[in-house]
């Protein structure tokens, strides 16, 4: 069981892209309800759509960035064997920093403390990418 501890923050991840891609819809469908914008003019670029629908799409589009060496080290981590206490820690700690930017970027979108997220995100990153390195060693 301990191999699959990195799971839980690999699942978390992936549910809250869900939460984000729900928000972002629900924002695209109240821009259509409320008749800021017509769906001739988002056909073939979302420019058209209010801030606040081009704000969850951008960050919808961020949970395939980062994200996508965030699962790539869970994988390699678990089949190494890097799955410890410190390894699941920064994996949960990658993940709030996920959420925290999210609730950032669709909220007040302060780019000085989005970037910290963003920040932090990638320093759990590179910290994890470290933790396989030193267990293959």
């Amino acid at each position: 069981m301990t191999t699959l501890k990195l799971i839980y923050p690999a699942l978390a991840q992936i549910f809250w892209s869900f939460v984000v891609l729900t928000i972002m819809f629900l924002r695209r469908k109240d821009a259509f309800v409320n008749r800021e914008v017509r769906y001739k003019d988002v056909a073939v670029s979302t420019e058209a759509y209010p801030v606040a629908a081009r704000q969850a799409a951008a960050n919808f589009t961020n949970q395939f960035e980062t994200p996508v060496l965030f699962f790539v080290l869970v994988l390699i981590a678990t089949h190494v064997g890097a799955t410890g206490y410190v390894m699941t820690a920064l994996a949960w700690a990658y993940v709030a920093s996920r959420v925290v930017h999210t609730l950032i970027h669709i909220g007040p979108n302060r780019l000085p403390y989005r970037g910290s997220a963003f920040g932090i995100g990638v320093l759990c990153l590179l910290l994890m990418w470290l933790g396989v390195v030193l267990t293959l060693v």
